[in-house]
């Protein structure tokens, strides 16, 4: 018992206390659902007379310690779906009753790995398939498909690495994947099924490319690329780390090269805009507004000088959110991939500025830009006038301005930005206050950002004064200076950049367009000449010259214009992962047209996806993308809704069981991880759990309770290993087992961490659920047919149990608290089992209600109930509110104004039919017996006060 609450109490992201009391009651409750039952002790083995009758007895034995015959149910069912192809949608025109309410559920693509699945993976694809049920039971058409994001660096990488090429590699883990989803009971509609890397869906990937061409939204440029050497190819930010790939490890470095970008930029108003009306976490909108980045500010002009003052011809373009603060501008900062940095560089300081380019090529721009890391820099040896001041001030070279953002150039204000403040700092150079905080106090040790009152922003010659002006209007009063003086403009900006829309690597989407050989025009293919396929290739390796691997297939790249039939050359690049996931949820509605991308009428009545499930580490990009293109086709008129997800859920991550660790000295003594002393020159060693005991809110060994120990659950990798293989809990619990427990776990939401004793207690539970419709097993271990319900008329209390449960339930899962509708049938069954009898019209009832969770048993116990069809359509029980409403009340009953004990009462119950309760109670009984009534007080339903007459009490 102590064991199972200690793993539960660690599955909680948060302690009981520190959780909402409705939570904290529930999870309390969970754990009170789950206590094991007393274990009965194995029945002692008896010889064997022979090797038959050995393997008998062991199959006894297996029987006899599962819950229920899962997996000859399981089997079964599966089977039964997949032959009768019970959760297929039909198109519409084939079937499909459109006046039908219509729900479209979908799980964010998955990427097949060669790893397969782990017991994190079916999180999310549980959640779904319980809404899928459940809305397909509330009469709704529901979609809810499934396929593969299968391109990508991590096939291609694995490929290399063994010499098996990707497509090889790619259709054996799709395979693995697709069985094990099936051996969970997921009700994908399987006849959707499609594949990023099946040239019949890539196709419309190019043909989508095509449009973007068309609409001006897809350009070549030279742009600085994260290129690393080893992989053969450029990475996107997230995929770098600490200067190497996050994939491998290898160097990293910052290249300009000549890529296909995607103008998503054109875009940016609408992303923001149209994110207010999109029912997704806040979190999550809120990164999307952070990495659109939009930002009012002012774009203004610098003179580069030398020392002396005298012009150099160029001009600094600057952007800034703060023109307010020109006057304390005491030097400007460029990029190191500026443009214009050769010719500010002098002579002087141009070894210095090469040397400190090479080192900021070899950072992503997610490092450069950490607000933690140390500042560095150089001096260019030139040097700008500040067109407000007339000062003269330097210009540095430092890494933290990227070129990519709005001009590749600012203009520090050190009293005021706190990354300028620390360069100046670094540094030695002027800081000069501006801004006054309104209350006049402020760190003279650090900078002031905020807004406030302007001081020493005031100068003659330039006509500029904005003395003792708020922020705000000192800022306007700037823009409007630099425009009639031509020194600036207002302008808005954004963090966002375009889309760098190709990688140097083979196992991707070839681009559909040529080159002439005489002109090197680009020409797009014709839409009639899709999908352009991948050529075969025996050497897909990186090339080293940072050319990609299809210049390897000449035959391929050599190729005849079919509209000037010029001699031409192919694009050699592919397209990036992203590509294929940004519309995958539209080729679903209509996955076999090979006319056109998607049927109008099917997109109108499918679109957009009503529920869309996945990882929250996909909040930015993919999301941001498929919006993107989503957008483009929404101009185009290929689709009729403005956005693809209307409500986005993003499950919590499964963490790996807890480890727990201790520390051991250079002589080997253990010390108490709350060790006043160093615990840096120790070293960890791990603890198994049951040597572990909880003492309060932390850990320590149960032989020696002074030494305190860590207790931490990490994500499961590889790695660490910690990862749990679904298929070994499957096989040992069976799915709906596996399913039932990772939505019990907790909030969907929420991380969550792995304990196989919860499992055990759910496994158990399904095994009550079984016997008590079924009955209990035979010597044998096998169950007779049928079940033990019975043809009698339910009583009023069981049908209250019931309808409370329905209520309930259907109550969570709309609103996706699965793990509270599961206690909820819980304790049903926990009230069931004290009936004499099971009535069929109260059992049947709840069948439906398990069936989202464990669809198995649930079809199984269906069937045995003697209905031959599958219950994936049946109708999902309603409750009634005539036995929704509680006939008995808990009163409080006080004796002369005080409080003294409750009493159940009927809630029609008499003042007088009150009374003679409460005196009746043995707590309540001694404080009246013999008493003295001079007045009662009866509110129905609220109190009872009896007010003694303390006169006759004394006599």
């Amino acid at each position: 018992m102590m064991a199972l609450a200690l793993q539960w109490q660690l599955q909680l992201p948060l302690p009981l206390q520190a959780r909402p009391p409705a939570v904290a009651a529930a999870h309390r409750r969970q754990r009170r659902l789950l206590a094991p039952v007393r274990r009965v002790p194995p029945l002692r083995a008896r010889c064997c007379t022979s090797a038959a009758e050995a393997a008998d007895a062991g199959k006894a034995q297996a029987a006899a310690r599962r819950a229920y015959p899962y997996d000859e149910i399981e089997q079964r069912w599966q089977r039964h779906w997949e032959e009768h192809r019970t959760f297929r949608t039909p198109d519409i025109g084939e079937g499909l009753d459109t006046s039908k309410p219509k729900c479209y559920i979908l799980d964010m693509f998955p990427y097949p790995s060669g790893a397969g699945l782990h017991v994190g993976h079916p999180l999310g694809y549980t959640a779904t398939d319980i809404l899928s049920r459940f809305k397909r039971m509330k009469g709704f058409n529901v979609l809810h498909p499934m396929g593969w994001d299968a391109f990508g660096l991590p096939a291609e990488q694995y490929a290399i690495e063994t010499g098996t090429h990707p497509k090889i590699t790619t259709e054996r883990n799709i395979d693995r994947f697709r069985t094990q989803l099936k051996s969970l009971g997921f009700s994908y509609d399987w006849d959707r099924e499609i594949s990023t890397t099946e040239p019949a869906y890539y196709k419309w990937t190019q043909w989508i490319f095509l449009q973007l061409l068309k609409r001006g939204l897809a350009y070549q440029a030279e742009v600085p690329v994260n290129w690393c050497p080893a992989l053969g190819t450029v990475l996107a930010n997230e995929e770098v780390v600490d200067g190497v790939s996050e994939r491998g490890g290898y160097p990293v470095i910052r290249k300009p090269m000549r890529q296909w970008m995607l103008r998503i930029t054109s875009y940016a108003d609408r992303l923001l805009e149209d994110l207010n009306d999109l029912d997704w976490p806040e979190s999550i909108k809120e990164m999307q507004r952070n990495w659109i980045g939009r930002s009012k500010g002012a774009e203004l002009e610098f003179s580069a000088v030398d020392k002396e003052g005298h012009d150099l011809g160029a001009k600094l373009l600057v952007y800034t959110t703060r023109p307010d603060t020109i006057f304390g501008a005491t030097y400007l900062v460029v990029a190191p991939e500026h443009v214009l940095l050769s010719s500010l560089t002098s002579e002087e300081q141009r070894e210095h500025v090469e040397e400190y380019k090479e080192l900021a090529a070899r950072k992503s721009e997610l490092e450069r830009t950490d607000l933690q890391k140390e500042k560095t820099g150089v001096f260019s040896g030139s040097y700008a006038k500040n067109p407000a001041t007339g000062e003269i001030i330097p210009i540095w070279v430092a890494d933290y301005v990227l070129g990519s953002y709005g001009t590749g150039a600012i203009m520090a204000v050190p009293a005021h930005d706190s990354r300028d403040y620390e360069f100046a700092v670094q540094y030695e150079l002027p800081i000069i206050k501006v801004v006054s905080p309104p209350n006049g106090n402020c760190d003279p040790a650090e900078a002031y950002a905020d807004d406030g009152i302007m001081i020493n922003s005031c100068n003659s010659s330039s006509g500029l004064d904005i003395n003792g002006m708020l922020s705000k209007d000192a800022a306007q009063k700037v823009i409007e200076w630099l425009e009639s003086n031509g020194y600036g403009k207002k302008k808005v900006n954004y963090k966002l950049r375009d889309w760098l829309f190709a990688r140097q690597r083979y196992w991707g989407e070839p681009f559909p367009v040529v080159y002439h050989d005489d002109t090197n025009e680009m020409v797009p293919l014709s839409e009639n000449e899709l999908p352009l396929t991948l050529p075969e290739l025996d050497d897909f390796t990186p090339t080293g010259t940072g050319e990609p691997p299809l210049t390897k297939a000449t035959d391929w790249v050599r190729t005849i214009d079919p509209l000037s039939k010029k001699p031409a050359r192919r694009e050699t690049s592919t397209m990036p992962q992203w590509a294929g996931s940004c519309w995958y949820y539209l080729r679903f509605m209509d996955p076999k047209n090979s006319n056109i991308l998607v049927d109008k009428a099917k997109e109108r009545y499918w679109g957009p996806v009503d529920i869309y499930v996945g990882g929250a580490e996909h909040s930015v990009l993919h999301l941001l993308y498929a919006r993107f293109w989503h957008k483009v086709l929404y101009d185009t008129g290929l689709v009729s809704t403005k956005e693809p997800f209307k409500c986005l859920i993003n499950q919590g991550l499964i963490l790996g069981e807890v480890e727990y660790t201790t520390y051991r000295d250079n002589e080997g003594r253990l010390v108490s991880a709350d060790s006043n002393s160093s615990l840096i020159d120790c070293y960890q060693e791990k603890v198994p759990a049951d040597k572990v005991t909880k003492v309060g809110d932390h850990y320590v060994l149960k032989d020696d309770p002074n030494i305190r120990i860590n207790a931490r659950a990490y994500k499961m990798s590889k790695s660490r290993g910690n990862v749990i293989n679904p298929d070994d809990v499957v096989s040992e619990y069976g799915a709906d087992s596996l399913r039932l427990y990772e939505m019990f776990m907790g909030p969907l939401r929420d991380s969550k961490t792995w304990s196989t004793g919860g499992i055990e207690g759910v496994h158990r539970f399904l095994g009550r659920t079984w016997r008590l419709i079924v009955g209990p097993p035979l010597p044998d271990g096998s169950y007779k047919d049928g079940t033990v319900t019975t043809e009698d008329e339910p009583a009023l209390d069981q049908l209250r149990v019931l309808h409370k449960c329905i209520a309930r339930v259907t109550e969570e899962i709309h609103e996706t608290r699965f793990n509270t509708a599961i206690s909820a049938m819980m304790e049903f069954v926990n009230a069931a089992y004290k009936w004499e009898t099971q009535p069929k019209s109260v059992i049947e009832p709840f069948v439906l209600l398990l069936s989202p969770f464990a669809p198995h048993l649930a079809e199984e116990l269906w069937f045995r109930l003697g209905h031959p069809q599958s219950l994936a359509y049946e109708q999902f029980p309603e409750a009634k509110s005539e036995y929704l409403e509680e006939s008995k009340l808990v009163l409080p009953v006080q004796i002369n104004g005080k409080t003294r004990g409750t009493i159940l009462v009927d809630k029609s119950c008499s003042e007088d039919d009150v009374f003679q309760i409460a005196a009746s109670d043995e707590k309540l009984s001694k404080y009246l017996a013999g008493k003295g009534i001079r007045k009662r007080i009866y509110v129905p339903g609220r109190i009872l006060n009896v007010i003694l007459d303390q006169q006759k009490a004394r006599t």
